[in-house]
């Protein structure tokens, strides 16, 4: 990897690991233009993905220094005073027939809704690193597929619960959508404020709890192939991926501020749209055998007979 490469990687990762439109996706797509997905494998492609992510992860930290500080001291507060017989500061109602502060239930819904992703990418490690998640076929369809139950959330959500509305029931909305970002196209940011949305969550409020637990799940994710990166790589990548991770860090941080601001008056239409052209397109292409599924010849199955149909007919 060279530093060209990386920087353009990391600006790719910032810009699209919280805008709904699906980091993994863009980042193969990166890969490709820039001629890395031929110097690299399908593991060493998807080593390296997850090692950006730590950018946006400790981007997530910083601009939510106050609020994981507030949840981690609250969390650990309220359940020694439980833990001694004695009653928390309570500001709402808590799980697990306790009452704990609005911090501290905060803090248990981010584990629980954290619990999903953990399991299922566990089970699924080695298909998730394979050549299969690099298939331009599934990303275009879960780039299209993704869009349209994002619009159905913005149509059917009601759209009335902050922050210290949320409950269990977001927290296994959220936490089994976000499963689907194990799926290339599907957009962890994207599934997770569907999820929200169709819990009857502010797009605000979706997207601020789907930041909050990103952070075990992209923190998990980095670190457990951080170790393994370092022995799969081309010797000499340490270097440009670290200035990688570091640009889509700040790129990262920048994106999170604008989203937020942004939900605030305007809905994911935009995003929606964006999706619904870039997937169309790539299914388009790939029907036409403009471009192939997969870099490696040898790995490129046939085009789905529907597709070729589909688009042979125009």
């Amino acid at each position: 990897m060279t530093f060209l490469q990386a920087i353009i990687l990391g600006i790719v990762q910032g810009l699209t690991e919280f805008i709904p439109i699906s980091s993994t996706a863009h980042l193969i797509f990166a890969t490709r233009l820039t001629g890395l997905s031929q110097a690299l494998s399908a593991e060493q492609v998807t080593a390296t993905i997850a090692v950006l992510q730590l950018g946006t992860l400790v981007a997530v930290l910083i601009y939510f220094a106050r609020d994981i500080w507030d949840i981690s001291i609250a969390f650990v507060r309220d359940h020694l005073t439980l833990l001694r017989g004695g009653t928390p500061p309570v500001n709402g109602r808590g799980l697990l027939g306790s009452k704990l502060s609005q911090e501290a239930k905060l803090g248990w819904l981010i584990i629980i809704g954290s619990l999903p992703i953990a399991i299922v990418g566990l089970k699924l490690k080695k298909l998730i690193e394979g050549p299969w998640t690099k298939n331009l076929w599934l990303i275009a369809t879960m780039m299209v597929l993704i869009a349209l139950l994002l619009l159905l959330a913005e149509k059917i959500g009601k759209q009335r619960r902050g922050m210290e509305d949320l409950g269990l029931l977001d927290a296994l909305a959220v936490g089994f959508a976000q499963v689907l970002a194990l799926i290339p196209g599907a957009s962890r940011s994207g599934s997770t404020i569907m999820g929200g949305l169709f819990a009857g969550e502010k797009r605000e409020t979706a997207a601020r709890f789907s930041f909050l637990l990103s952070i075990p799940a992209i923190g998990a994710s980095g670190l457990l192939e951080l170790k393994e990166a370092m022995g799969k790589l081309p010797q000499g990548s340490a270097a440009p991926l670290l200035l990688a991770t570091i640009v889509s860090g700040l790129v990262g941080y920048a994106s999170i501020w604008f989203l937020l601001r942004y939900l605030r008056t305007h809905t994911t239409g935009v995003f929606i749209a964006y999706r619904l052209i870039v997937g169309a397109l790539l299914l388009f292409l790939l029907a036409r055998g403009i471009v192939q599924p997969l870099d490696s010849p040898a790995l490129n199955p046939p085009a789905p007979r529907a597709a070729v149909a589909l688009f042979n007919s125009n």
